[in-house]
């Protein structure tokens, strides 16, 4: 292959390998992250989001209501967009960190297990929730945000400490129930399905 022709094969792969990496705009990425949220809270969630050529969160828009939206991370395969209750801040913000540190698996949730029992690290002394939406990236208008209603939903209520027995809930999936995930840890939490 000739070296000008390698080299204009280069820069158009390395083009689209960064085209394909750009976060939307920051006002598409608003609309997006908030897509999850009950309408009431919307408008004002704060937003975390991704500016181009940056693979960090950063605040896209300050918000004076209870939930912190996260935009979809452009290098991951899927498009997700999750909202959660401040009061899971801490919790959040650290598991990122760690994650950021090279720290994998199963490891991010022992480190803040012993922060949280150390009690470096903070956990809601009461019910907080969690609103998530999954889909293909190319179901999303990258232009406005716009999220379909096609959009896998999840919904979680963290609940520290809780059991099956302390809450009354199974702590296996059944069709058109609730369960709890992670019973008795610090990241205890219930489980509901879109059909219920």
């Amino acid at each position: 292959m000739k070296p000008v022709v390698a080299a204009v094969l280069l820069t158009l792969a390395c083009a689209a390998m960064g085209e394909a990496q750009q976060p939307m705009s920051a006002s598409a990425q608003i609309a997006a992250a908030v897509a999850p949220l009950p309408e009431e809270f919307r408008a004002t969630a704060t937003v975390m989001g991704y500016r181009p050529g940056q693979a960090t969160l950063a605040q896209l828009r300050a918000g004076t209501g209870s939930f912190i939206c996260l935009a979809d991370d452009p290098s991951d395969q899927r498009f997700h967009v999750a909202c959660y209750h401040k009061s899971l801040e801490q919790f959040m913000a650290r598991g990122r960190e760690l994650r950021a540190n090279g720290v994998t698996g199963n490891a991010v949730d022992s480190a803040r297990y012993a922060e949280i029992e150390a009690g470096k690290l903070a956990m809601p002394k009461h019910p907080a929730a969690l609103y998530s939406l999954t889909l293909r990236p190319d179901q999303v208008d990258a232009q406005s945000g716009a999220v379909p209603a096609t959009a896998k939903p999840l919904y979680v209520v963290y609940i520290a400490y809780a059991t099956a027995e302390s809450s009354g809930l199974p702590k296996t999936a059944a069709p058109g129930m609730p369960w709890i995930m992670f019973p008795g840890t610090p990241k205890a939490h219930i489980m509901f399905v879109p059909a219920m």
